[in-house]
């Protein structure tokens, strides 16, 4: 059974945290999901089993890349009613800075949305928002609810 239609049977399939705990990676990794008022911020509790480099240290570079997947997939959830949960098109990611040991922020804004397709721009951050460790364009496929086409 699919995890949008599990968590529809038992109430949950608008509690993002429930969705995150419901994907086995973003549980693994803990992943905590805050949605205060209209913004939705994503939250990687630091661990130390995150590094990836450990002469900086730094978080693994697909820590990341899996963070801001996710961050998207959470901010399609919340801003439309799919069937499934969406598939990446493709994600184009730019690495700007290293992730420190410390917990990590990320935020996603859709950028265009069409029926079949969505385009996101999701961005990672620590100590201070306008200096991201990490951004990211993606495309992804989108499987909306019947009654939401009619």
């Amino acid at each position: 059974m699919k995890i949008l239609e599990q968590l529809r049977q038992r109430g949950e399939a608008n509690n993002l945290q429930a969705v995150a705990d419901a994907i086995p990676y973003a549980r693994h990794l803990q992943l905590r999901i805050d949605s205060k008022g209209d913004e939705l911020t994503t939250v990687l509790p630091f661990r130390d089993e995150l590094i990836g480099n450990q002469n900086l240290p730094a978080i693994h570079g697909g820590v990341l890349g899996s963070m801001l997947e996710l961050t998207a997939v959470m901010q399609l959830l919340r801003a439309t009613e799919l069937e499934r949960l969406p598939k990446t098109i493709d994600l184009s990611i730019d690495y700007l800075r290293s992730a420190r040991a410390q917990d990590l922020y990320g935020r996603a804004h859709v950028t265009r949305q069409g029926r079949r397709v969505a385009n996101v721009r999701v961005e990672l951050w620590q100590q201070a928002r306008d200096k991201p460790v990490a951004v990211a364009h993606g495309h992804f496929l989108l499987s909306p609810l019947a009654h939401s086409a009619e």
